[in-house]
């Protein structure tokens, strides 16, 4: 609902919103001392600030049904088509305790202060349930907030996370800010002391904590009164754990190609049940065995996943290996290395001793039956010898001879053949 033209220019914009709110708590507070509303908004009004023309702002309002009963929302409707508000399927069956988020954007097509209320239809024991917003159109922004919303995401319920904003006056006059308004309960806002003078591309830092005392998304905002600077901010209370990965690195050392070696590494959860929805790897030489996603690790307990690495090249191979869950922390990841090397293979080769006097043996390998080279550079006293020189899908044929004290070296021995796989 926009306001005459004579109004506007007679009364600041803000102080009409004011005015407006308080006549409509005036008319209707009667009912809300009869009983206490089964639908209620997180807020009972919501207020916008000024926002530059064809620019648009969202905050975050919650929906919840108080009563000991369910409600269903038949329909959800906003008066001006200035604001609008997110879209759900309707209707909406809203069980006893139960909440619902409903974004409201506003978006001004002309300058000046407009009033608007969106309307919650429903069973509920307050059938029409009313949201009251406002906010103010013009040509630029009074003043300008980096960034110009806060995302907090997931912050555990209990704890807190700080962020901050950063308000410049980009006019070429000096703006004085006379008071910091905070929206939503779980938000706090600290800054400097005020009224404070802000010069023309002088700036000021608001730092914003989000502190959930309860699951769920919350929304809140900080409005800067008077050039009507209004910073929305939302946040998620969450209760479920946070996932460990120990070790921090996993190192496989030297494997043989064509081998496998597995290492184990330990998820845990502590703070909250954990689902763990899958485990991927960036090498496909490195891989998990026998864990099955989704996997769900209740709070204080571990789960050991093991990994394995099955190198195909020599080298050195490196793999980063990454956990998705539902945790706090979503995501956790581990460092992998391992060294493929070819295998060194060998062949142990023994014999019957001769039965004559002999002072020792030579042993022959050839690739190729009946066509040998000397291997051992020594006589060997012994009856057996260990070929270490042997190449991987080689084919090779051995023979031995026997040598007595005044050198005179036997025949070749029946070969036998040894095939390196």
């Amino acid at each position: 609902m926009r306001l005459p033209p004579s109004i506007l220019r007679s009364f600041p914009a803000y102080f009409l919103f004011v005015n407006m709110v308080f006549a409509w708590i005036v008319l209707h507070g009667s009912q809300a001392q009869a009983e206490t509303p089964q639908l209620q908004f997180s807020q009972a009004r919501m207020h916008f600030g000024t926002v530059a023309v064809g620019q648009s702002e969202t905050q975050l309002v919650t929906l919840t049904n108080t009563g000991s009963t369910s409600a269903s929302v038949s329909a959800i409707s906003v008066d001006d088509s200035e604001f609008s508000v997110s879209s759900m399927n309707l209707p909406l069956a809203l069980a006893a305790g139960q909440s619902v988020n409903l974004n409201v954007v506003f978006t001004p097509s002309a300058t000046g202060w407009v009033g608007a209320e969106v309307t919650v239809s429903s069973n509920a024991s307050n059938p029409n349930l009313k949201l009251v917003l406002g906010g103010t159109g013009a040509a630029t922004d009074p003043l300008t907030a980096a960034p110009s919303s806060l995302s907090f995401g997931n912050v555990k319920v209990g704890s807190s996370t700080t962020l901050s904003v950063v308000v410049t006056n980009p006019k070429t006059w000096n703006q004085t800010l006379t008071a910091f308004t905070t929206t939503g309960s779980e938000f706090t806002v600290t800054g400097p002391s005020l009224p404070l003078t802000l010069a023309p591309g002088k700036t000021v830092t608001l730092t914003v904590t989000f502190s959930p005392t309860a699951a769920g998304t919350a929304g809140g905002s900080v409005f800067i009164t008077a050039p009507g600077l209004n910073v929305p901010f939302t946040g998620t209370g969450t209760t479920i754990g946070q996932l460990s990965l120990t070790p921090a690195s996993l190192s496989f050392g030297n494997v043989n190609l064509g081998s496998s070696t597995t290492e184990t590494s330990t998820l845990t959860a502590t703070g909250g049940n954990v689902t763990v929805s899958s485990g991927t790897s960036s090498n496909s030489q490195f891989t998990i065995s026998g864990t099955s996603f989704p996997l769900t690790i209740s709070a204080g307990q571990s789960a050991a996943v093991s990994v394995v690495f099955t190198p195909t090249q020599t080298g050195t191979d490196s793999a980063t290996l990454k956990f998705l869950s539902n945790a706090s922390d979503s995501q956790d990841s581990e460092s992998l290395s391992g060294v493929g090397v070819a295998p060194q293979y060998s062949v142990n080769l023994s014999w019957t001793a001769s039965t004559s006097t002999v002072a020792g043996y030579n042993v022959y390998r050839g690739t190729t039956a009946g066509s040998y080279s000397k291997i051992n550079s020594t006589l060997d006293p012994n009856t057996a010898y260990t070929d270490s020189t042997v190449a991987a899908n080689t084919t090779y044929y051995y023979a031995a001879t026997s040598v007595t004290s005044s050198g005179e070296e036997s025949g070749y021995s029946k070969a036998i053949e040894v095939t390196i796989p």
